[in-house]
């Protein structure tokens, strides 16, 4: 048997993201739609449609046409959300700007971009929007601060605008560093962005009587269509519980608003089961999560399940370029298959495992790069053929750069990332199988692996650990817990423990920044320019 699969074939929403959420509205105008807790916003549907009207008004008004392209740079806030949904009425290109983004970053996205507006917040608890605009010298046609006089003028100007009517235009372009190179701009269309969040949350179960809770940031795939789409396009509350992530603020949000269903990368449901107040919040309301966007420790969704009192637990996969879900756990599959996989192909969707050499797939049970084909696929990269090509080969098929391998019964496990792979001596080590057992200890909160410079044998193992609150552990308790249980090559020569990793501001760990200081901390510099063949 090959590693192929063909998720169910279900006909396609051939509509608008805009025509899709009229609908949901026309159905219950007055069922709860929004709840942003830092803004202190309640809104029905009813309220939300007349606010994403008035604000695609002012973008009209602004002189904006079909196809020109605006910015949204800012933390989670209703304003935020209103620019997205607005843009896509307005038959608009909003690109979403990382608020991590520094000048550099910033000039580079408005140039390439060519953003005639942006959208932005004066500051937030990271950032100074207003000082590192300065700095990037970037210019903008329209700048518009959001919550203050020039978001009133722009509101106060509205205009009658023109409303999308084909599902496969352009409607919103992601950034994504890939593999090599500048950031590239992924072009995402109603097509894919609609059908992808429908179908994700048709398999994780969301109706319009759950309350969905989403830590994540909205400028991610992951916060803007695992997230807020889907629990939009059914029926559902969206519950934004604080500008950037917080644990707190979000065990309160699921607390209070009784939430049914919970969004979060691994980083954010550790740090939640890991906060000292987690006991006193009743999480009795949840039904369901969802976690990915990194590879997911098994012990942590049965931690989920078991300390969350939250039955159904789902892992989802899947990368921008993609709309973004690939895979996710079916309905029917067992607990197990939730917790140990990423699920199967999701509906109208071709996922294939093939070698990284030959290209050819390989039998089950074999790993390979993981490629994806079907109506999710991107557009390509905005302004830049080569880097599509690239990603995208003659038969439609989209190259992610991960590793996985299919079970014959059409799971799949993600192994890691191509270019993440340590070769230690001669042997492929894969750092998401090391993190998986180590996460495993009793004292092991969290772990971070990568590969270092070796003279003697290329690339040589290290654990970035921090363990569970209260707990002390000894780098020879580590190696002493793996001896006999896994092979001693994988076993880390360095084990580091810390307090915090590295985090991107969607709570991924920053590998690159992890063996940067490594090499600096253990003298390999020179180690590291060693020239290979």
């Amino acid at each position: 048997m090959l590693s192929y699969a063909r998720g169910p074939e279900e006909p396609l929403l051939e509509k608008t993201i805009p025509q899709a959420l009229a609908e949901v509205t026309a159905r219950d105008p007055n069922r709860l739609a929004l709840v942003v807790r830092h803004q202190g916003i309640r809104w029905r549907y009813t309220q939300l449609d007349a606010e994403i009207e008035r604000v695609a008004r002012g973008l009209a008004g602004l002189g904006l046409a079909p196809g020109d392209r605006l910015g949204i740079w800012a933390s989670n806030r209703v304003e935020w959300l209103l620019v997205w949904l607005a843009a896509m009425r307005a038959r608009l290109v909003s690109v979403n700007v990382n608020p991590a983004y520094r000048s550099y970053d910033l000039a580079y996205v408005v140039k390439k971009s060519r953003l005639r507006a942006l959208f932005l917040a004066e500051q937030d608890a990271r950032s100074n929007y207003r000082q590192i605009l300065a700095e990037a010298a970037a210019p903008v046609e329209h700048l518009v601060w959001l919550g203050q006089d020039s978001w009133n003028q722009m509101l106060g100007n509205g205009r009658d605008y023109q409303a999308p009517a084909d599902p496969n235009e352009v409607v919103n372009i992601q950034y994504t560093s890939g593999t090599t190179g500048s950031p590239k701009g992924v072009l995402l269309t109603h097509l894919g962005l609609l059908n992808n969040a429908w179908s994700l949350g048709e398999w994780i179960g969301l109706t319009e009587q759950d309350r969905f809770c989403v830590p994540l940031p909205l400028y991610h795939c992951a916060g803007c269509v695992c997230g807020s789409l889907c629990a939009l396009l059914r029926g559902g509350a969206l519950i934004l519980p604080a500008a950037q992530f917080d644990p707190l603020a979000t065990l309160e949000a699921i607390h209070e608003e009784r939430a049914t269903n919970l969004g979060g990368v691994p980083t954010m449901l550790i740090a939640m089961l890991e906060h000292p107040q987690f006991a006193r919040f009743d999480l009795s309301s949840l039904r369901a999560a969802f976690s990915g966007g990194s590879p997911v420790p098994i012990e942590l969704m049965k931690r989920v399940n078991s300390q969350m009192s939250c039955p159904s637990v789902n892992i989802v996969y899947g990368q921008t370029e993609a709309s973004p879900a690939i895979t996710c756990s079916r309905p029917d599959d067992t607990f197990e298959q939730r917790v140990s996989t990423v699920g199967c192909a999701l509906p109208n969707t071709e996922v294939k495992i093939v070698s990284p050499s030959s290209g050819e797939i390989v039998p089950a049970g074999e790993q390979g790069e993981l490629c994806a084909r079907g109506y999710l696929v991107m557009k390509g990269y905005d302004q830049d053929p080569e880097a599509t090509a690239g990603a995208i080969d003659a038969g439609g098929w989209l190259h992610t750069g991960d590793l996985a391998v299919m079970e014959p019964n059409g799971h799949f496990h993600i192994t890691g990332r191509a270019k993440e792979m340590i070769i230690r001596g001669g042997e492929n080590l894969f750092p998401a199988e090391i993190e998986a057992f180590l996460f495993n200890h009793p004292k092991v909160a969290e772990v971070a692996v990568v590969g270092i410079p070796d003279r003697k044998l290329g690339e040589a193992v290290l654990a970035w650990i921090r363990l569970r609150g209260g707990q002390a552990a000894t780098e020879e308790e580590i190696r002493e817990y793996c001896r006999g249980r896994i092979a001693h090559f994988k076993i880390p020569q360095y084990i580091r423990f810390v307090d915090v990793f590295p985090m991107t501001v969607t709570g991924k760990v920053q590998k690159f920044k992890i063996r940067e200081e490594a090499i600096r901390e253990l003298g390999l510099e020179e180690e590291a320019r060693i020239q290979t063949a």
